[in-house]
This record gives C-alpha cells, sequence and structure tokens, in this order.
C-alpha cells in the first residue's frame, strides 16, 4: 500500500514537472511524420523496383514498423529517465526524500514505489504507441504483424529493464550523469545490434560475437531485436532476409532462455538500488 502511494507521489511530481507534456509532445510529431512517411512509403513502392523475390509491402511495412519500434524504445527510453533520473540522488540533495524514509515506509518500500510507477507509465506508453504504430501501417498498406501482442510484450519490457537500470543510476549519480548514463547504455546496445548487422553481412564470427554477448550484457537490446524478428516470423526467403537487416539493429531470435534472464537482470537490478540505497547516507 505504501509502494502504492510512493508511486503516486512520483506520478504527481512528473506531471507538475510537465514530463508527460514533453513526452505526448514528442510522441504526437513521431506519430504525425510515421503517418506521412509510410502513406508515401506504400504508394511509390510498386514503382521502386524492389529485388527480385521480395514482396513490396511487406518488404515497406516490415522496415517501417521496424523503424517506428526502435523510435517508440527511444521514447520509451527519455519517458523512464525523466521519471527516474533524480528519484533518489536528486530528490535527496533537495531535500525532499528525508521525510518520506522514514519508518514505517522505509527506503526499500520508497525505491519499489519510485519503481512501480515509472515502470507501469513507460510499460503502457510503449504499448500503446506501438498499437498505434500498427494501426497506422496497416490503414495506409493493408500489411500487419505476422505477430502484434508478442513485440508490444518484449518492447514494454525492454522499456522496464531501462526503467530500472536508470533507478539504479539515480542511487548513485546526480540526475545529469544518470540521465547521460542511461542514453549511453541505450547507445551501447544500438551499436551491439549494428556489429551483429555488419557481422552477418560480411561474416565475422568476431563481430556477431560481440554482438550476441552486448545484447545479454543488455537485455533490453536483446529483448528489442527478438521483437523485431516476431513482425515477419512466416516471411521466407529473401523478403525476410531483407527486412531483417533493419536500420537499427537486426531482428534476431534469443529462444526461451530470454525473459527467464531479463527477469533475473531485472531483479538482480532492483537488488543492487536497494542495497546501495540502504548504504547511503542521506
Amino acid at each position: 500500500m505504501h509502494a502504492v502511494t510512493i508511486a503516486a507521489y512520483a506520478l504527481r511530481e512528473s506531471l507538475r514537472r510537465r514530463v508527460f507534456a514533453v513526452v505526448a509532445l514528442l510522441t504526437l510529431t513521431f506519430l504525425f511524420l510515421y503517418r506521412l512517411g509510410v502513406r508515401k512509403a506504400f504508394e511509390e513502392a510498386e514503382s521502386a523496383f524492389p529485388p527480385v523475390g521480395v514482396e513490396p509491402d511487406e518488404f515497406v511495412g516490415a522496415t517501417l514498423m521496424g523503424m517506428a519500434m526502435f523510435a517508440i524504445l527511444f521514447l520509451g527510453t527519455v519517458l523512464a529517465v525523466f521519471l527516474t533520473l533524480g528519484a533518489v540522488r536528486g530528490d535527496a540533495e533537495r531535500g525532499l526524500l528525508q521525510p518520506l524514509v522514514v519508518r514505517p515506509l522505509g527506503r526499500t518500500t520508497f525505491l519499489l514505489g519510485r519503481f512501480l510507477g515509472a515502470a507501469g507509465v513507460c510499460a503502457v506508453y510503449v504499448a500503446l504507441v506501438y498499437a498505434a504504430a500498427v494501426l497506422l501501417t496497416g490503414d495506409a498498406g493493408g500489411w500487419w504483424p505476422d505477430r502484434i501482442i508478442a513485440p508490444a510484450v518484449e518492447l514494454a519490457a525492454a522499456v522496464v529493464l531501462l526503467v530500472a537500470l536508470s533507478l539504479l543510476g539515480s542511487v548513485f549519480l546526480s540526475s545529469t550523469a544518470n540521465g547521460i548514463a542511461v542514453f549511453m547504455l541505450f547507445g551501447a546496445g544500438l551499436v551491439g545490434g549494428l556489429l551483429g548487422q555488419i557481422g552477418e553481412a560480411v561474416g565475422s564470427p568476431t563481430l556477431l560475437t560481440v554482438a550476441e554477448r552486448t545484447s545479454w550484457a543488455l537485455p533490453f537490446e536483446a529483448l528489442y531485436q527478438d521483437s523485431l524478428q516476431r513482425l515477419t516470423l512466416e516471411a521466407g526467403g529473401v523478403t525476410r532476409f531483407a527486412v531483417e537487416l533493419g536500420p537499427f539493429g537486426g531482428g534476431q531470435e534469443f529462444g526461451s532462455w530470454l525473459p527467464i534472464w531479463a527477469a533475473a537482470y531485472l531483479a538482480g537490478v532492483l537488488a543492487l538500488a536497494a542495497v546501495g540505497f540502504a548504504r547511503r547516507d542521506l
């Protein structure tokens, strides 16, 4: 019950600071531009002379949807950072934290409340924007992903992991440093995905190994890549190969161990944050 109260407090504070207004503006701008782009792309798909063996609508739809999913994960990361970058150290430096962590509330309950509030908002946000992108794509070109629900779940799980990482950073870092650190982690995951694409194209086992290990070390990237490959599970041949290359990291299957590892990773990050917070002098 106390954790829910803290979550509600954090959301009210975010409303006061107009966090949601900024993210809403960015989201509406993205969806407006995406709608324009996807309609134009489908209109010109037939005359663009795609590679032999590639279905134009499937190629365009899957490629644009993959780009949209990257943008959605990025916007979800922005929201996650805004909601948590100063959750511990920032509030402590402003003198807002000390009255909230006295008994019977406690530091662990406070941390859990901040996580639940931010994770819930970010997961719902990502799912809704993903649904909007799917509807815009289907309406413009009549193409729908082979799997609709699973990619949304994986994207939501990816942003929840980023929320946890940002919350962990807020225990040890100032607000500015934490925001930079989270975006650098996000960028590191993106680079890992791009290295995997390059490794696949040039047949480099070293690059493929680096990319795979990076994705497991930063499982939000693995979840993102796994969600991408679900868009075209039933496609075959050249079409599937073309759409899996993707501009922001290609789709890749990580198997049944991924959800287990992601859950364990989340638990480990939250536990580390709780231990660090418990030892921190306020």
